[in-house]
């Protein structure tokens, strides 16, 4: 629909969640996030369908220990180029990045530094819900100014993007468009606002040196 419509469409569309893991993220919690953002809920648009890897990794293990962490727990594993090319890792390559497997499934692939992270997310993401794990500050910065996503996180599971746990009541849709509610929707998301005006004969003329105060009232219903 949203492709072939003229009309704007509040979409609740494809669910492409990244999890990009820094050259300086606490390894165990970067373990408890992906298999958590993966294993909750695998069908969920909210769930990890990608994740990234600092290539300083590769050096220290720690990309070795996710991938075993997430085939223990019966993850299946699809590389993109430089993974799928390293043969010790016996990862077959995956097809496309813009894939939602709704299953225990994800790509994977290494990156040479959160900016490279950030150019993937944005080129293969669903603008949906991205996360950084890192315990260096700025690199978590820059990828959440960075990150043109409805949800980015920093070192929490992508499965937080839900309009319960937002405090938004019933959830309506998860939008990555841009009209008018991005993100988790509620019934409120979709409302729109009428202004009741009650007064004694009021005109704006002359009103360029009156300051204006303003309160918040009760709903009228």
């Amino acid at each position: 629909i949203k492709e072939s419509t003229k009309i704007p469409v509040l979409g609740h569309a494809d669910g492409i969640c990244h999890v990009y893991v820094d050259k300086s993220a606490n390894l165990d919690m970067a373990k408890q996030i992906m298999l958590d953002a993966k294993l909750d809920y695998p069908a969920a648009c909210n769930a990890m369908e990608t994740f990234l890897v600092h290539k300083d990794l590769l050096q220290k293990g720690g990309l070795d220990e996710l991938i075993c962490d997430l085939r223990s727990e019966g993850v299946d594993l699809y590389g993109g180029p430089r993974v799928s090319a390293m043969q010790e890792l016996a990862i077959p390559a995956t097809q496309t990045f813009h894939k939602e497997y709704n299953s225990p499934a994800c790509t994977v692939e290494i990156v040479d530094d959160v900016h490279a992270a950030i150019e993937h997310i944005n080129q293969h993401g669903s603008a949906h819900t991205d996360c950084v794990v890192a315990e260096d500050k700025k690199v978590a910065e820059v990828f959440m100014q960075q990150v043109d996503s409805a949800a980015v996180f920093h070192n929490a599971s992508t499965r937080f993007c839900d309009g319960a746990r937002f405090g938004l009541g019933a959830e309506v849709g998860i939008s990555t468009s841009r009209i008018h509610a991005r993100g988790p929707v509620g019934v409120e998301g979709l409302l729109t606002t009428r202004w009741i005006l009650k007064g004694s004969g009021q005109i704006v003329d002359g009103d360029k040196g009156v300051v204006y105060t303003h309160k918040d009232l009760p709903i009228v219903s």
